[in-house]
C-alpha cells in the first residue's frame, strides 16, 4: 500500500500535466501514450486493447481521474512487484510530464537551481505531502526539508524568512504546493551565495537519506574475507541491507550484506595497525571494517543497529516512519492548540459574563438605593395614611358597637321567630312522613288490583276457550245424529263418548267459574283496600293544608276533633262496586239457567249452548 500511495502521487502530476484545459478530463489517445510509458517503466507487459475495451460503454470523450483509476488499479498497479523497477524512472518519467507544463523558472537567474536538482526536489515534495490531492506540504514538513538541505550545506536555515513565508494566511489554511515551494527554492532566500555544487550535493544527500532510504554513506575501511588484507570501501547503509562499492560513484559494486534481526554490531579493539575498528556479524560471516575516528565508528555502529531494528520491526523506511511521527505530533499539537483555544474561548466567555454579571451588580445596587429612597417616602405616607385609618376605625367602631347593641336586640326576636318556625318544619316533615307511608299503600293497593285484574282477565280467556270447545263438541253430535241408520248403533257410541266429554267440560267450567267468583271477592278485597287509602290520603291532604296555611296573631290553632266530618261514603257510581254487583248478578243468573237446563233434556241442548254463549258476555 506504501509503494501504490507513492506511485499515484507521481501518476497524478502525469495525469493533471495531460489536462491541458483543466477541465480534470484527459483524452484517451493520451491516457494511452501515459499507460504504455508506466507500464514500460514499470517492467508489467501492457495491453493496449485494455484501456478501449475498460471504457467500451463510456464513449462521452475524455475521461476524469476517477475514471481512470479503475482501470490503473486493474490493469497496472496490481501488477506491479516490489523491486522488479526503479521507481525513481517513474519520477523521472512524471516529471517530464508535469515539468513542460508547469515548472517554468526564470533561466536568467543565478540562484535557480538545475533541473535534476529541481526534480530530486519534486521527489522530496512528493515523499513528504500529505496522502490527499491536491498535493500539498505542511509548513512543518518544508521547514523539516529545508533544515535538513541546509544541514547538509553546513549552514544554518535563515527561520525569520521561513516564518514571513509560512505566516501567510494561504499557506497556513491550504499549505504548499510544489511549484510554490520550488519558487521559493529558486528564489535565493535559502541558497543566497552558496556555490550551486554545494547546493547540487546537499540535495542529492538528502533525495538519497529520505527517498533512498540510505541511512547512512561513508569511507570505511574493510578486511577481505580470503586475503585478510584492508582494503577502502564506500559503504551504503539501508534498512535491509549493507552495500559496498569501489568508489562514492556507486558503479562497481563489491558486495552486499544482508541485514536480519540475527545480526548485530559489536565495538573492537585497536589491531592490525588499525584503529576504530567494529565488526557485523551475521549467521555465517564475521565483516570486520575500520572508521577514520571513533564519532564516525559511533555514528555507524548506531545507524547498523538502527537499521537491524528497523528490519526487526518490519519497517522499510526510517524516514516513513518519523515522518508517520511527525504527522502525529502535528495532529497532537493541533488537538492541543484546539483544545487551548477552547479553553481561551471558554475563559473570554467566563471573562465576559463575569464582566455583564458585575455590570449587573452595579446596575442593581443603584436600583437598590432609588428603591430604599422609595421605600422611606412610601413608609411615611403609609404611616401618615395609617394614622388616619385608625382614627377613622376608632370612629367607625363606636358606630359598630352601638350597631351589634340594636343587631342582639333583633336577634333575639329573630332566634324565637326562627324557634317557630323549625317547630313548624318539624311538624311538616312528619306529616310528609305519614303522607308518604299512606301514598305507598296507595300503590301497593294498587299493583295489587291489577295483578287480580291480569289473573281475572286470564280466567275469563280460558273459559273462552273451554266454551269453544263444548261448541265445537256439540256441532260434532248434531252432524252424528243426522247420519244414517246403518250407522245409528255406532254414533250413539260415539255420542256417549262425546257426553262423557261434555261432561267433563261442563265440570272444568263450574270449576273455572268458582276460580272466577274467588277472584271476584279478592277484587272487592283489594277495592275496599284502596277506598281506605284513598280515605286516608284525603285525610292527611287536608291536615297538610290547614298546616301549611301559616297562623296569624292571635288566631287559634283548629281542632282536629272534628276532621273526620269531612269524608264521604262512596257514591253508587264506585267502578269497583258495579263491577262487583254486575258479577254477582251473572252469577246467580248463570246458576238459574244451569238448573233450567239440566231439568230440560237433550233434546234442548242447542238452545242450552247459546244460552251459555250469552252468559259469557261481560260488558
Amino acid at each position: 500500500m506504501e509503494l501504490r500511495s507513492e506511485l499515484l502521487k507521481s501518476i497524478w502530476y502525469g495525469f493533471t500535466a495531460l489536462d491541458v484545459e483543466k477541465s480534470g478530463k484527459v483524452s484517451k489517445s493520451q491516457l494511452k501514450v501515459l499507460s504504455h510509458n508506466l507500464c514500460t517503466v514499470l517492467s508489467i507487459p501492457h495491453d493496449p486493447v485494455a484501456l478501449e475495451e475498460h471504457f467500451r460503454d463510456d464513449d462521452d470523450g475524455p475521461v476524469s481521474s476517477q475514471g481512470y483509476m479503475p482501470y490503473l488499479n486493474k490493469y497496472i498497479l496490481d501488477k506491479v512487484v516490489d523491486g522488479s523497477f526503479d521507481k525513481e524512472n517513474v519520477d523521472e518519467l512524471c516529471w517530464t510530464l508535469t515539468a513542460k507544463k508547469n515548472y517554468q523558472p526564470d533561466r536568467t537567474s543565478s540562484s535557480v537551481v538545475p533541473e535534476k536538482d529541481a526534480f530530486r526536489l519534486w521527489c522530496l515534495f512528493n515523499f513528504l505531502s500529505e496522502d490527499k490531492y491536491p498535493l500539498v506540504m505542511v509548513p512543518d514538513e518544508v521547514e523539516y526539508l529545508l533544515k535538513k538541505i541546509c544541514m547538509a550545506m553546513s549552514i544554518e536555515c535563515n527561520c525569520v524568512e521561513l516564518e514571513d513565508f509560512f505566516s501567510q494566511e494561504s499557506v497556513q489554511q491550504s499549505g504548499i504546493t510544489v511549484w510554490v515551494f520550488l519558487e521559493m527554492v529558486n528564489s535565493g532566500k535559502i541558497t543566497k551565495g552558496i556555490d550551486k555544487s554545494i547546493i547540487t550535493m546537499a540535495i542529492e544527500e538528502v533525495y538519497r537519506e529520505l527517498v533512498g532510504d540510505v541511512l547512512k554513506e561513508g569511507y570505511l575501511w574493510k578486511k577481505g574475507q580470503l586475503r585478510r588484507n584492508w582494503k577502502e570501501r564506500w559503504f551504503t547503509l539501508r534498512p535491509s541491507n549493507l552495500s559496498y562499492y569501489t568508489g562514492e560513484d556507486r558503479k562497481d559494486c563489491q558486495g552486499n550484506i544482508a541485514l536480519d534481526g540475527n545480526c548485530c554490531v559489536e565495538v573492537l579493539p585497536d589491531r592490525d595497525g588499525k584503529r576504530c575498528m567494529f565488526c557485523l556479524k551475521t549467521l555465517t560471516k564475521t565483516y570486520e571494517m575500520s572508521a577514520s575516528d571513533t564519532k564516525q565508528r559511533q555514528e555507524w555502529t548506531t545507524a547498523i543497529q538502527t537499521a537491524i531494528r528497523l528490519h526487526v520491526e518490519g519497517k522499510k523506511s526510517l524516514h516513513k516512519d518519523l515522518k508517520l511521527k511527525r504527522r502525529e505530533q502535528r495532529e497532537q499539537r493541533e488537538k492541543r492548540r484546539q483544545a487551548k483555544e477552547e479553553e481561551l474561548q471558554r475563559l473570554r466567555a467566563l471573562q465576559e459574563e463575569r464582566e455583564r454579571k458585575l455590570a449587573e451588580l452595579e446596575l442593581l445596587k443603584e436600583a437598590q438605593k432609588q428603591a430604599q429612597v422609595l421605600l422611606e417616602q412610601d413608609e411615611l405616607r403609609r404611616r401618615q395614611q395609617h394614622e388616619q385609618l385608625q382614627r377613622t376605625l376608632e370612629v367607625q367602631l363606636r358606630e359598630a358597637e352601638e350597631a351589634r347593641v340594636s343587631m342582639q336586640a333583633e336577634m333575639a326576636l329573630k332566634e324565637e321567630e326562627a324557634e317557630r318556625q323549625r317547630k313548624r318544619i318539624h311538624e311538616l316533615e312528619e306529616m310528609q312522613k305519614r303522607l308518604e307511608e299512606a301514598l305507598q299503600q296507595e300503590i301497593k293497593a294498587r299493583r295489587d288490583e291489577e295483578a287480580f285484574r291480569y289473573a281475572q282477565a286470564g280466567l275469563l280467556a280460558e273459559e273462552e276457550e273451554k266454551m269453544k270447545a263444548l261448541m265445537a263438541l256439540q256441532e260434532e253430535q248434531e252432524e252424528y245424529i243426522l247420519k244414517t241408520k246403518r250407522e245409528k248403533q255406532e254414533l250413539k257410541q260415539e255420542m256417549e263418548a262425546k257426553s262423557q266429554a261434555l261432561e267433563e267440560a261442563q265440570r272444568q267450567l263450574e270449576e273455572v267459574r268458582a276460580n272466577r267468583h274467588r277472584v271476584d271477592q279478592d277484587v272487592v278485597a283489594a277495592q275496599r283496600k284502596l277506598r281506605q287509602a284513598s280515605t286516608n290520603v284525603k285525610h292527611w291532604n287536608v291536615q297538610m293544608n290547614r298546616l301549611m296555611r301559616p297562623i296569624g296573631p292571635g288566631e287559634k290553632r283548629p281542632s282536629l276533633g272534628n276532621s273526620f266530618s269531612s269524608f264521604q261514603i262512596p257514591s253508587q257510581r264506585d267502578p269497583g262496586l258495579r263491577l262487583r254487583r254486575r258479577s254477582g248478578s251473572e252469577g246467580h243468573n248463570e246458576e238459574s239457567k244451569e238448573n233450567v237446563d239440566s231439568s230440560a233434556g237433550n233434546d234442548k241442548e242447542k238452545r242450552h249452548s247459546h244460552t251459555s254463549n250469552g252468559d259469557m258476555d261481560i260488558p
